[in-house]
């Protein structure tokens, strides 16, 4: 699977772009703040319907525009298709694919699945628990669409639940049958998103070892334990009802699978506290890696790879090694953004694979060229 064509109008600083992509490497250079990463964005808008770096849809419309327009051309086991996405001010998201408007956006996330390696990936080590989960959920929801619609149950009976119990507080009263109505909620979607999470990483965590020791070249060890309220009290219901007094303390619900944890660690120490930056940002990179390699046995088809400023995560030594190994290994298409056009086309030549080069100035693309070919 691969994304032949990208058009937009009024997309971020791009007023309007069309680029024909190779559907091996290619790669945005241009200084910062040109439009590259603002490219693979609307990639991800096209996957996964939302952009990576601003939830709110409105902003991400060209100043004093009223609407932005992404269209793409993909081609999936042989066959063409067309996907859309506009959006209008204060009107509702449109998403097409063939012309064919979705009713529900969670009907089309995992179809053109996608895995991004950005900058703001540091969170993952360094962040809260909720951008460690969301990686989790991102994984799972590409490829399991019944995870997905649970996780969506889940989140609203959770936001429920604890406005309930925040006005159990203000009323001065407390009605246990109205809870215990959100309690099932909770129960049947999070023993099912629970035992989901489980199963993902008793098969992720071996392949996550394997790329982390590529990285490291097999001078240390990593593992990551999933922590959860459930692993120790399987009863998710007697769960929430031993802890009915604490939540109406608290004003909200202080146990469940929205409390799930990820501890990243190295030789047994938290990577968090205990890694260098080198190690932490291989560690993300093993992470994403082994993303993309279990979602391809899954799918049965490679997902669109994306590596922005990559050189900001490793030496250039270790970029060539990582792009040297997506190349022999089939990864499909593969999306980086540089600052450096020299630094892109050093790189290249030592990679047996196409890649295409497109030069971006301030949202316009300005040229494009061929390595490993003849220019364009």
């Amino acid at each position: 699977m691969y994304c032949r064509q990208l058009s937009l109008v009024n997309f971020k600083n791009y007023r309007e772009a069309r680029l024909e992509f190779s559907p091996k490497f290619n790669c945005f250079t241009g200084n910062n703040g040109s439009g590259k990463t603002n490219l693979l964005d609307a990639l991800h808008y096209l996957s996964l319907c939302k952009s990576f770096s601003n939830a709110v849809d409105s902003q991400n419309i060209l100043f004093e525009e009223d609407f932005f327009i992404i269209q793409g051309k993909y081609i999936l086991n042989g066959q063409e298709d067309e996907l859309y996405c506009g959006v209008k001010r204060n009107r509702r998201k449109v998403f097409k694919r063939n012309k064919k408007e979705y009713e529900r956006f969670s009907d089309h996330i995992g179809l053109f699945p996608l895995v991004l390696l950005s900058p703001s990936d540091t969170q993952l080590i360094l962040g809260g628990s909720d951008d460690r989960r969301r990686f989790l959920d991102g994984v799972i929801s590409q490829y399991n669409k019944e995870y997905l619609f649970r996780l969506i149950n889940y989140n609203k009976a959770l936001i429920q639940r604890n406005a309930l119990l925040k006005q159990f507080a203000e009323s001065r009263r407390f009605d246990l049958a109205a809870l215990e109505i959100w309690d099932d909620q909770l129960i049947g979607n999070g023993t099912y998103i629970y035992h989901e999470r489980r199963r993902f990483f008793d098969e992720f965590i071996g392949v996550f070892r394997q790329y982390y020791e590529f990285l490291s070249e097999g001078k240390e060890l990593v593992d990551i334990e999933y922590l959860s309220h459930l692993t120790d009290n399987p009863d998710f219901k007697k769960l929430l009802a031993d802890n009915h007094y604490k939540d109406r303390q608290a004003q909200y619900s202080t146990v469940g699978i929205h409390k799930d944890e990820l501890d990243f660690l190295i030789h047994g120490w938290p990577a968090k506290k205990f890694g260098s930056q080198g190690q932490q940002k291989s560690l993300i990179i093993a992470l994403k890696l082994a993303q993309f390699s279990f979602t391809k046995n899954i799918k049965g088809y490679h997902p669109i790879l994306l590596f922005d400023d990559i050189f900001d995560k490793l030496d250039e030594q270790r970029v060539q090694q990582l792009m040297k190994m997506v190349a022999a290994e089939d990864f499909g298409q593969v999306f980086v953004t540089d600052t450096h056009t020299d630094r892109i086309e050093k790189l290249f030549k030592s990679i047996p694979s196409e890649c295409k080069v497109f030069l971006i100035d301030t949202g316009i693309v300005t040229s494009s060229m061929i390595l490993n070919g003849k220019s364009s």
